[in-house]
Parts: C-alpha cells; sequence; structure tokens
C-alpha cells in the first residue's frame, strides 16, 4: 500500500508547534506533501529538515515568511525537481516534483487571489501556463499524483456556502471551468471524489479564521490529490483528518493500492 498525505501548514513553525511531527509519525505514510511552509531555510531545525525515518526536500519562497512547498519521503526519491522553470512562479516556491522509478509525485501550492485583483490576475496566469504543464505530464508516459492547496473549490458540493461565493476568488466560474477541464479534457482523476462522488460537508479541508467558520464547519474543499489515470484508478481509500488542526486546513491521507 502506498500512502500519500497532503496537508498546507499555514507555517511549518506553527503547525510544528501545535504537534505535527508526533502525528506524522503515526500515519506510516510513505509521502507527505507539504505547502506553505513561511520559512526559509535558515528557518528550519533539524526535525523540520528531516523528520525521523523521512528525507526532506523543499522549495523555499524567496520571500521571508510566504509559501514554499516541501516532500517528506520515506524512501530516497530517484530524483527531485523544485519549482516550474518559470522565474516568477518560482520565485514563490509553489511546485516541488518527486520522481520514484515511473512515479511521481508532487506538492503544488496554487495562488489565492482572494487578496485582490492583482493576485487573482496573477493567480489565473499561473493556471493558463501550468494547463500545459498538467498536460506534458499526463503524456509523459509517467503515472502521477498532484497533491496540494489548489485554492479552488470545484463543485458546490465542495463548499457549504456555495451560493454566497460565486463571486468570490476560489470559487469564480473560470477557475472552476478551468478545474472541469482538468478532468474532463486532460483525464486526470479527483482521487477523492473518485471514492466519495457524493459527500458534502464531510470533504472539506479549510476553514477560515473568521467568525465561526471551524466550528460550524463552514467550509471548502480545496486540498487535492489529483492523478493520472492509471494510479488515480488505485486509490483505495481516502481520509480528513480533524481530530487535532495543525494549520487552517486538515491534512488529506489517500491510500494507493501499490507500492514505491
Amino acid at each position: 500500500m502506498l500512502r500519500i498525505i497532503s496537508l498546507n501548514l499555514n507555517g511549518i513553525r506553527s503547525a510544528t508547534s501545535k504537534g505535527l511531527f508526533p502525528w506524522l509519525e503515526k500515519q506510516n505514510a510513505d509521502v507527505i506533501c507539504l505547502q506553505e511552509l513561511k520559512a526559509q531555510a535558515p528557518d528550519m531545525t533539524r526535525e523540520m529538515l528531516q523528520p525521523d525515518g523521512l528525507f526532506g526536500y523543499f522549495h523555499y519562497a524567496e520571500k521571508k515568511g510566504y509559501s514554499g512547498v516541501g516532500i517528506y519521503s520515506k524512501t530516497q526519491p530517484d530524483s527531485i525537481i523544485e519549482g516550474l522553470g518559470m522565474p516568477d512562479i518560482d520565485a514563490e516556491g509553489r511546485y516541488i516534483e518527486a520522481r520514484y522509478g515511473n512515479l511521481s509525485v508532487v506538492s503544488l501550492y496554487l495562488p489565492s487571489g482572494s487578496s485582490g485583483e492583482e493576485r487573482q490576475a496573477f493567480k489565473f496566469d499561473v493556471m493558463e501556463r501550468f494547463y500545459p504543464r498538467l498536460a506534458e505530464l499526463k503524456a509523459g508516459g509517467r503515472e502521477v499524483i498532484v497533491c496540494g492547496d489548489w485554492n479552488i473549490a470545484h463543485k458546490e458540493a465542495d463548499l457549504k456556502n456555495w451560493r454566497g461565493n460565486r463571486k468570490n476568488s476560489g470559487f469564480l466560474p473560470e477557475e472552476r471551468a478551468w478545474m472541469t477541464k482538468i478532468f474532463d479534457e486532460l483525464g486526470w482523476v479527483d482521487g477523492y471524489r473518485k471514492l466519495y462522488p457524493d459527500t458534502t460537508d464531510a470533504c472539506y479541508t479549510w476553514w477560515s479564521n473568521r467568525g465561526q467558520a471551524w466550528a460550524k464547519n463552514v467550509g471548502w474543499r480545496i486540498d487535492y490529490q489529483i492523478a493520472t489515470p492509471g494510479i488515480g484508478s488505485q486509490a483505495v481509500s481516502a481520509a480528513i483528518y480533524k481530530d487535532e488542526r495543525f494549520s487552517d486546513h486538515a491534512p488529506l491521507t489517500v491510500d494507493y493500492d501499490r507500492t514505491l
């Protein structure tokens, strides 16, 4: 069995103080994809860089205390690819890929557009440029799992207050249509939705810190494991962990019927 966890940390130092590593140690995960490190190399402790039994790989943002992605792996990958080769996106630390034989596991952090028009325009630009890369990954003959915070709720079932968010970043018609194209035109598989096509309230992975969003479960599903069809068809179970809170996101775990 191959177990992969995806988690937006909203700061690795903050998540560490909330018990992240003792929890991770019990999960027996093969690969853990991290987003929003909000740290640079000098900020990282030994435990953060290489937890017991795991190898750590990171793609930091140039801006301090911002963005950044990482991968922890039980097995040393054959190779690591940092960034997309697109300087403005790579400066924000949004993509890291670990390769194991014929399998790639990616940790991805797509931009949020919620802070204003400029960032929404950048988000649309990143989406436009990332789509051909997804097509290349799909056509490249490798099995690929792209884990991470996509900052988009795809369907009405993926967020509590969908009616009130139709004009808000993360649920804009253009964003949702882009996700649909990834599934319907490129043929990628949404691992969680393949297993649980009808869940609503139980599917959320992020809750705003405003109001009583967590207490009332007014959430969004914006964290995904999206896979090429071969490995996507091998997803056998998925779970969203909510018993402890390491971040404003919940960890998404998917088990696949294969090994690294």
